[in-house]
């Protein structure tokens, strides 16, 4: 039996929708809507924060959604093995609550972007990735605060225990400033945790899965991760 994924939608999320459409109607996974105000997560084995600008982003992006009653349901069953995925926004909720380390700033160029993006698979054998398949995928980014920033110890931790996933690249792998959209440290696009059960990614998968786009690189991860979960 295939996991079940529960994306939560908070005031101001934008990608819910686009989340919910990529799993249940196009990769056929099945997929439940999750109330920001609700504490129970309702059996879901995969939890998506998806994309947008909960609470208008007021504070500081994420600062506002990580005290979401349901944040504290997240928190426990992410500390207790549970696979988490942050989206964009919901990767800036990840570092507020403390489930990843660092910060996203603004973005250097202090401009909203869009635009699909090269990513290179920096670690290949975590649960979100070892199904890919391919060392270079492509996924639209979308966003104003994507400039990854952590301090040099925590920098130093990070990139000895391969916690970090995704780095922005060209199309043939490699990883220079040039590659680099918004700042972000080390062209870091997506983390995990140590345990390696949760993600960030600044990146939008849920709009790279359906063949009609002509994008499917994103469904490679969403089907990484339900694999590994089956087996």
């Amino acid at each position: 039996m295939k996991p079940k994924f529960g994306v939560i939608v908070f005031p101001g999320s934008n990608c819910d929708y686009d989340a919910y459409y990529s799993l249940k109607k196009v990769l056929h996974f099945n997929t439940e809507f999750l109330w920001h105000k609700d504490k129970d997560l309702r059996n879901s084995d995969i939890i998506v924060l998806p994309g947008g600008f909960s609470y208008g982003d007021y504070l500081r992006t994420g600062a506002i959604a990580r005290f979401s009653p349901i944040m504290d349901s997240v928190y426990t069953f992410a500390m207790n093995g549970g696979i988490v995925i942050g989206i964009c926004n919901g990767f800036q909720i990840l570092l507020e609550i403390g489930l990843l380390p660092g910060v996203m700033l603004q973005n250097e160029s202090l401009k909203f972007i869009c635009k699909d993006q090269y990513l290179i698979v920096e670690n290949s054998e975590t649960i979100f990735t070892n199904k890919i398949g391919k060392k270079v995928i492509k996924i639209p980014i979308k966003h104003g605060e994507g400039n990854y920033y952590v301090d040099d110890d925590t920098l130093k931790e990070i990139e000895n225990n391969n916690q970090i996933i995704f780095r922005y690249s060209s199309k043939e792998g490699i990883v220079e400033k040039q590659f680099n959209p918004n700042g972000s440290l080390n062209n870091i696009a997506g983390i995990c945790n140590k345990s390696k059960n949760v993600m960030g990614m600044m990146p939008h998968p849920e709009n790279a899965c359906d063949p009609i786009l002509n994008k499917t690189d994103g469904a490679l991860i969403f089907k990484s991760v339900v694999e590994n979960f089956i087996n």
